[in-house]
């Protein structure tokens, strides 16, 4: 019985290991940034530095938002500002729902953290390589106000992430 055990475990163990590889094989860039006392400043922008290499095949980029319960809001508003190394600025405002039509937080996670994987940009092809700064802010305000929201609270990390396509 015991030898059953631990071939069962070492198949286990083998099983994760290649599903983390070829997960790991679709991410070629990914990175978190912590918010202070999870509370993001308005006007504070939170930037990745990233090299792009290939100028070929398409890629799907992600903002990754770990939000608590603390979150007061049902959606979420970001700028972005995306720096080509020629100089060249995109800039988008962008609005992601965080909450279902009852109120429950979107994204996984079991306890009261939420991770929020949302699309940024779908199949782009980056025209040039070099050195890309992504530049994301909240742009959140309370109904009828024009000024952001100074802190916004429950906001505990922001991510950014670049994954291949599978070719079909």
């Amino acid at each position: 019985m015991e030898i059953i055990l631990k071939k069962n475990k070492n198949f286990i163990f083998l099983a994760l290991c290649m599903f983390c590889i070829s997960c790991a094989d679709k991410i070629e860039f990914t990175k978190y940034k912590s918010v202070p006392s999870a509370a993001w400043k308005a006007h504070e922008n939170i930037s990745f530095e990233f090299d792009v290499v290939d100028t070929l095949q398409p890629k799907n980029l992600f903002i990754h938002i770990r939000n608590n319960r603390e979150y007061p809001f049902s959606n979420l508003y970001l700028i972005t500002e995306l720096n080509f190394p020629n100089g060249t600025k995109v800039i988008d405002t962008l609005q992601y729902e965080m909450t279902d039509a009852r109120g429950a937080y979107l994204g996984k996670g079991f306890t009261d953290i939420k991770e929020n994987k949302l699309f940024y940009k779908e199949e782009k092809v980056f025209p040039e390589s070099g050195r890309y700064v992504l530049n994301i802010r909240h742009a959140m305000r309370k109904s009828g106000e024009v000024n952001a929201i100074p802190f916004l609270e429950g906001v505990q990390d922001v991510g950014f992430s670049i994954e291949k396509i599978e070719q079909k």
